[in-house]
């Protein structure tokens, strides 16, 4: 009873440590700043982009977020959502080539927005909100370089993309633009993958390759826990066996 007893504990112990692993894998491959939705329609026009920030320290909380909007594909029509405890600076900024709507020419866009007097805790995140009157139909995806600055005075800056097919370890958040379909019209909609994907916590190029390796990560800590438990029943078994045939 003593050695089935210690076999069992041995083998709880590596599932355990198996299914610690996973969880801090995980939660470490998808703590970054995403745009949700994933994607849009190019042109897409009276949408909204919520941009989700993670607080990733232990001892300090988030007290500064800087989004900066591209300019040479500018975002037009952008408004801020009002978020309680925070304080939002819109910046514009004079466009090198104008862009011409329905409604005129455009010759300044928002180029960066800061968001200040709130705090996100350890353990927890914020969703900031950004409407806007149209997206560019003139390039395949839109990349928000953004600052998180923390209590500590740490800064962590969001702003590598993607290279080769290979995650960054900041990767900047990204919207991809789709081929507007028939049934988009001049809505603002987001299209189908981008529909389902609100609740994902990450961003098509950026941050579904990190939640990709946490499912693997996880169906391997899954893998190694049955594993773990089989070896301890074969184990009591052998032991049981052995005890019978010495009697």
């Amino acid at each position: 009873m003593s050695t089935t007893r210690t076999t069992l504990r041995r083998a709880g112990l590596v599932t355990a440590l198996a299914a610690t692993g996973v969880l801090i894998a995980a939660g470490v491959a998808s703590a970054h700043v995403t745009v949700h939705p994933e994607s849009y329609a190019k042109g897409a026009t009276d949408g909204v982009l919520t941009f989700r920030v993670p607080n990733e320290e232990n001892t300090a909380g988030t007290t500064k977020v800087q989004v900066f909007l591209p300019t040479d594909h500018p975002v037009l029509g952008v408004l801020v959502t009002p978020q309680d405890g925070w304080t939002a600076k819109v910046t514009d900024t004079k466009l090198k080539t104008p862009v011409k709507t329905d409604d005129g020419t455009i010759t300044d866009a928002v180029s960066e927005i800061t968001w200040t007097g709130g705090k996100i805790g350890v353990g927890q995140y914020e969703d900031f909100d950004v409407a806007f009157g149209q997206l560019p139909d003139d390039t395949d995806q839109l990349t928000f370089k953004t600052l998180q600055t923390y209590s500590d005075g740490k800064t962590v800056r969001w702003i590598e993309e993607a290279s080769a097919g290979q995650e960054p370890e900041n990767p900047a958040p990204v919207l991809e633009l789709t081929a507007k379909s028939a049934q988009d019209g001049d809505s603002g909609a987001p299209t189908a993958t981008a529909a389902t994907s609100k609740t994902s916590g990450s961003s098509k190029s950026t941050a579904s390759g990190s939640d990709s390796t946490a499912r693997g990560l996880g169906i391997g800590g899954l893998v190694v826990g049955v594993l773990g438990l089989a070896a301890a029943v074969f184990a009591v078994l052998r032991s049981r066996s052995a005890g019978s045939r010495a009697e």
